[in-house]
């Protein structure tokens, strides 16, 4: 094979490869003679069709896989021998294509961006601030009042008591559409909170001021977008049997409240949700940092990017923002969405970044296990419940999805490794400082 350059500009490199009609035929030869002894053709023993018939019959296929396998081997000695590592797939045609025929020689033009090299960072120089927060008594009682009211009961009013907001009422009912009952529309002893919008618009609201065994003909209009298409913005009659009037009543702080959420009293609930609390803060903490620490390394390097990777980021950055711009937009039915000046500026950033945590992670010889991806993949498939063995067969089958959920374990490992050799300062903020941190990543 020979290679001639035909292009080297920045990280753009062009070659031709010319693989010489005879090398082509002699590897069409070899690919036949191996294939001969296991060959069966009628008239003829196995083994013992003669290299005339098979080239007949299959001379053609074998010539592809030939030329196939001497391009991808050409392709991969060259990038062996001149160490690029190109940044996409290589876009490989020939150039002879429409006039080529058996006997010609097989010219092809390769083309690709090749990854950059890569300067090396002195981490030790990176200043990091680790923000701490510890879990405050206030936000300790604002928890246990918001489990205490989750876990409120309710208990009977005194007999002849109308029913609030906030109530809950024990009822029969029976619905009727067009003076026809419908199928979902009767229930009996449904315990209903009235005031929590479990119901159509406008039901819950005509029983505040029932009492018990009072007979109530409740009037509402099912919504225009209704998931029942038969009774989308059809009007309804519900018969409603008033069995029962209760009102709330929170749950004390005590013991028996730890015990409900599995804690053996209250003291240990509290350093329950202490800990649960300075997780978070933590995690919120670690996110600031992160940002601070991708800042620093951004202004520290700087080299030229491959052309395809940054044009690809910033259409998908502009994709994705168009798409939370317009959520009611599903698929990609749509017209084009040209990057702005400010995608292409955010791409520069991510595909720099990218490129340089994936060389510190390579020299460091940051691995994902196999436990890691396990993990991630039960937790990404809690997003479709009832079909998760369909979204294990699809990640198995699928390498870009394998590899949506190892890149951000791989980023987090080498954020955790710079951050160890990186000069990291602790500071205690309240929440509130740490909630401004916060907010000004979406600012930046």
């Amino acid at each position: 094979m020979q290679v001639k350059e035909t292009q080297n500009d920045g990280l753009k490199r062009g070659y031709q490869f010319t693989l010489p009609a005879a090398d082509l035929a002699t590897a069409v030869d070899a690919k036949l003679k191996e294939a001969q002894p296991e060959v069966e053709m009628k008239g003829f023993r196995k083994g013992k069709v003669p290299m005339a018939m098979l080239k007949k019959q299959f001379g053609q296929r074998i010539l592809g896989e030939a030329m196939q396998d001497a391009i991808d081997g050409a392709l991969k000695d060259h990038l062996e021998a001149s160490g690029d590592r190109p940044a996409a797939q290589p876009k490989v045609e020939m150039d002879n294509g429409d006039s080529w025929k058996e006997g010609d020689d097989v010219v092809v033009n390769v083309s690709y961006e090749t990854l950059p090299t890569i300067p090396e960072v002195d981490l030790t120089t990176l200043s990091l601030e680790k923000l701490t927060v510890p879990a405050e008594e206030a936000a300790v009682t604002e928890a246990l009042e918001n489990l205490a009211k989750s876990s409120q009961s309710f208990e009977d009013r005194k007999k002849g008591s109308k029913a609030k907001d906030g109530d809950q009422i024990t009822i029969d009912f029976k619905g009727f559409v067009d003076g026809e009952p419908f199928e979902g529309g009767e229930a009996e002893d449904y315990p209903l909170v009235l005031g929590s919008n479990s119901f159509i618009p406008g039901f819950e609201a005509q029983l505040v001021g029932a009492k018990v065994d009072e007979d109530l003909k409740v009037e509402v209009s099912f919504p225009e977008e209704y998931g029942a298409p038969h009774l989308a913005g059809k009007a309804a009659t519900f018969e409603c049997k008033v069995k029962a009037v209760k009102a709330p009543k929170e749950a004390e702080i005590d013991d028996e409240l730890a015990k409900k959420f599995g804690a053996e009293d209250l003291d240990g609930l509290k350093k329950q949700i202490s800990e649960r609390l300075e997780a978070e803060y933590a995690g919120a903490a670690r996110q600031v940092m992160k940002r601070a620490l991708l800042d620093q390394l951004d202004k520290k390097v700087t080299f030229d990017l491959p052309e395809s990777l940054v044009e690809a980021e910033a259409s998908q950055i502009a994709h994705q923002l168009w798409h939370e711009e317009n959520p009611d937009v599903q698929g990609h039915n749509h017209d084009a969405i040209e990057p702005t000046d400010e995608h292409k500026a955010l791409a520069v950033r991510r595909v720099r970044l990218g490129l340089l945590l994936a060389e510190i992670g390579q020299k460091a010889e940051v691995t994902v296990t196999d436990q890691e991806m396990t993990q991630a993949v039960l937790r990404a498939a809690r997003q479709y419940p009832g079909q998760e063995r369909a979204f294990f067969e699809f990640v198995q089958k699928n390498q870009g999805a394998q590899q949506q959920l190892r890149a951000p374990i791989f980023e987090d490992k080498v954020v955790d490794l710079i951050a160890e050799k990186a000069k990291v300062e602790e500071k205690t903020v309240t929440k509130e400082e740490l909630e401004k941190a916060v907010e000004a990543l979406d600012e930046l």
